[in-house]
């Protein structure tokens, strides 16, 4: 989305991947599912994960409550599958990235085959190595299984030398700032409206627009539910600051988080768009939204029900240990609105919320008070805020 925005022919200056790494422990939680689903459906070409398949977990061998076949799984999602590989052999790891940067329209999945604590005579390729130091007697045996005499924790300056990424890293930095150069010279406001965003500041004129909110929101006298009133704020700040990228774990009509302005990605794919339909992923929505808060550009909000943020809290509470700004909407906070029955009927959630160190509860009472807590949310930079509507 971001590179859509940017990115001009002969200038593409938002093109890198994303990689991450996967255990087998990571494949049987739910939300890799949550997620590795959607990135398929998105078609989220520049990621790029590399798969441990080494079999082991915490408890042990992974066979008695992990046989999924991880290569069809992910085919399934829509997903390059390369491999298996051998994930001790760097020749053939480099080539299985240049294989994956090569598509075009998928993320990749690299499954590396590898032995936890290869090297360890006795110990390699069991749970015992696992989150768990060798030991001073299986370190020994593993210096003379490998044949290294150099003292703990000395690394030899020759293979300090080989890994070291800082010539590489300096180089592809210089290159990058000579072309971003370029595009500063060819798209002057372009450039700036980018460093704006990355740089977390705000346009021109924010101020009047929040008089101007706050002045429409106050003149409203007639009792309104605080998720309309959200919904009439965001008719104000999602035209105000493109920064802002909304999303609801499919229940947009409910929660009202999208406005006018809103464009969703995948009905208008040819457009730079500001809104995501997550599906019913809670917990994969708010780990999304984590990422892209990190990555910078971007000022994620996704709604829920108040009550299904217990699917979320594992993210959210994450959103507040890494001091990140994103917005949760949490909505139909209150008991009365029970068609759906107690199972959807807020009692401890907002509570619970607030046990969370870091992260800004907002519960307001009428137009305003929610325009103020919009603006808030959006004005903190270093940490979450959950809005109870």
């Amino acid at each position: 989305l971001l590179a859509k925005r940017f990115n001009r022919p002969g200038h593409s200056i938002i093109n890198h991947h994303t990689y991450t790494f996967l255990g087998d422990g990571c494949l049987m939680e739910g939300v890799s599912h949550e997620a590795c689903s959607l990135a398929g459906v998105w078609g989220l070409n520049k990621l790029i994960c590399f798969y441990d398949d080494n079999g082991i977990s915490i408890d042990g061998h992974v066979d008695g409550w992990f046989r999924d076949d991880t290569a069809k799984r992910f085919e399934a999602y829509g997903w390059n599958v390369i491999g298996p590989i051998d994930g001790h052999d760097t020749n053939a790891i480099t080539q299985a990235i240049g294989q994956a940067k090569s598509e075009s329209k998928r993320p990749s999945l690299i499954i590396c085959k590898t032995t936890i604590g290869w090297g360890a005579p006795n110990m390699a390729g069991t749970h015992d190595v696992h989150g768990a130091p060798l030991g001073e007697k299986e370190a020994q045996a593993t210096r003379q299984a490998l044949g290294w005499t150099h003292a703990p924790f000395v690394i030899p300056a020759s293979i300090k030398e080989a890994w070291s990424a800082l010539a590489a890293g300096k180089a592809k930095q210089a290159a990058w700032n000579e072309a971003f150069a370029n595009y500063q010279r060819e798209f002057p406001e372009l450039a700036k409206e980018l460093l704006r965003r990355v740089g977390e500041t705000f346009p021109e004129g924010w101020a009047n627009t929040k008089s101007q909110l706050f002045a429409s929101m106050k003149a409203i006298e007639a009792p309104t539910a605080s998720r309309k009133s959200s919904q009439q704020a965001l008719e104000v700040l999602v035209p105000a600051l493109p920064e802002l990228l909304g999303g609801s774990a499919d229940l947009t009509g409910s929660n009202l988080t999208a406005a006018k302005a809103s464009i969703t990605w995948h009905q208008k794919p040819d457009q730079v768009a500001n809104y995501l339909s997550y599906g019913v992923r809670e917990f994969g929505m708010s780990a999304i939204m984590n990422g892209i808060a990190l990555h910078k550009g971007f000022i994620p909000y996704g709604g829920t029900f108040a009550v299904f943020s217990d699917y979320a809290r594992n993210a959210m509470r994450m959103s507040a240990l890494m001091h990140q700004r994103v917005i949760y909407v949490l909505t139909h906070d209150s008991i009365g609105l029970g068609e759906d029955g107690p199972t959807h009927q807020p009692i401890e959630h907002a509570s619970s919320l607030r046990l969370i160190p870091n992260l800004d509860l907002w519960r307001p009472c009428d137009g305003f008070e929610t325009a103020v807590a919009w603006t808030a949310a959006i004005e903190r930079t270093d940490g979450p805020s959950a809005l109870f509507l």
